[in-house]
């Protein structure tokens, strides 16, 4: 993994004082967020923690009660996926919303089919850029006119990340990309994942596997109960340390990683 220079490299995203209310619970409590070009940065908690929710207001998918968003620098409204589209934001969920009976062009080209002139359905040229650009990602791909029901966790996977990186997407959300997945298709993902940063895509991964995060991300971000706990450049902190932001029930506002001795 090579460090960038931050200081020198414009951010991509920047979320600042973000709240989310349900009632009076505090999903989203004043959260900060910045995600720089060809970074991986890693957001964790615990279920509940409130790092989902904070992926879906950036997502577009739920809107914040405060705070503001910046693309690029410019303010950015992000009412619904689409809006989320247009700023290059896009999502790879969980469970990653293909549609299991169609084939990979179809699923690639879902909601932005490609027509001909004539307003059909271009078939011909959606099997052309779907194989260019799953090619581009993995060149053992094979199996286009499949439906994707038969594919493995890995070459789903593959799909999902083409469909966002075809439509020019600059910031990517990863929900538990490894999830369910075998060894040898974590790593290819894990490939892949390595592939989009030197591409300059910055990417926001969302996971409980912590040995993706400290093989993957330059930064680890830490939610617990709605707030930001920790934010740390993944060379400053041990995987014990992120543990322990992750569950510790309360923190003082100046914890600092570097004092978990001499607080247990």
């Amino acid at each position: 993994m090579t460090p960038h220079t931050q200081s020198a490299l414009f951010p991509l995203v920047q979320m600042t004082g973000i709240e989310k209310h349900f009632g009076g619970i505090r999903a989203v409590n004043n959260v900060s967020l910045d995600l720089f070009p060809g970074e991986v940065v890693g957001v964790l908690g615990h279920n509940g923690a409130g790092k989902s929710c904070l992926m879906r207001i950036l997502s577009g998918a739920m809107a914040p009660n405060q705070g503001t968003i910046k693309v690029n620098g410019q303010a950015a409204e992000i009412r619904s996926p689409q809006i989320a589209r247009e700023f290059g934001i896009e999502t790879i969920y969980q469970t990653l919303a293909l549609a299991d009976h169609l084939n990979t062009p179809a699923n690639l080209f879902l909601g932005r089919e490609l027509k001909t002139r004539f307003g059909n359905l271009d078939d011909a040229r959606m099997m052309s850029e779907a194989a260019r650009v799953l090619r581009r990602l993995n060149p053992n791909f094979k199996n286009f006119s499949d439906p994707v029901s038969s594919l493995s966790g890995g070459q789903r996977q593959v799909i999902a990340i083409a469909r966002a990186i075809y439509f020019e997407a600059k910031i990517l959300i990863m929900d538990e990309p490894t999830a369910a997945l075998g060894p040898s298709e974590t790593a290819l993902v894990g490939e892949l994942i390595q592939q989009l940063r030197a591409e300059g895509i910055g990417i926001l991964l969302v996971s409980h596997d912590m040995h993706d995060v400290f093989e993957l991300c330059d930064r680890v971000v830490v939610m617990n109960k709605g707030r930001v706990v920790g934010a740390h450049a993944i060379d400053e902190v041990t995987k014990d340390d992120v543990l322990s932001l992750i569950i510790k029930e309360e923190l003082p506002a100046d914890w600092s990683a570097r004092n978990l001795e001499a607080m247990a």
